[in-house]
């Protein structure tokens, strides 16, 4: 039987953030991507990409009292990869070493800030 449901909690560089139960999360492992390439005489060639894992689509609730909003820009600023771990509504908990990707933007109606994340080689689940 499979389980779905939000995002329950996301941990950026050590510091966990609750996620928005509407946010419609797609995840992706990284690895490789596949093209298969005609030759001239009918046979094919296989090119393989690699590709970073993302999470897209992450809402975080932000607490201005603890300075979520500067936490999450100074990690986007850093010139580092941080832990990330992500635990979903069936018990599953997804790891990997990442990077805040576009901007963060908060919205001060639903006190949450948007957020993408991708990282060098795969999201692996513990």
């Amino acid at each position: 039987m499979s389980t779905g449901g939000p995002i329950e909690e996301i941990s950026l560089d050590g510091r966990s953030f609750s996620v928005a139960a509407d946010a419609d999360t797609q995840r992706k492992l990284g690895g490789f991507e596949n093209e298969v390439a005609p030759n001239g005489n009918g046979t094919a060639r296989m090119l393989k990409t690699r590709v970073p894992w993302s999470l897209t689509g992450i809402n975080v609730d932000i607490n201005d009292d603890n300075n979520d909003h500067e936490f999450l820009q100074a990690l986007a600023d850093g010139q580092r990869y941080f832990p990330v771990a992500v635990t979903y509504a069936s018990g599953a908990v997804y790891q990997g070493t990442g990077q805040i990707t576009g901007e963060v933007q908060y919205n001060n109606t639903n006190t949450t800030a948007a957020l993408n994340l991708a990282g060098e080689q795969t999201m692996t689940q513990q």
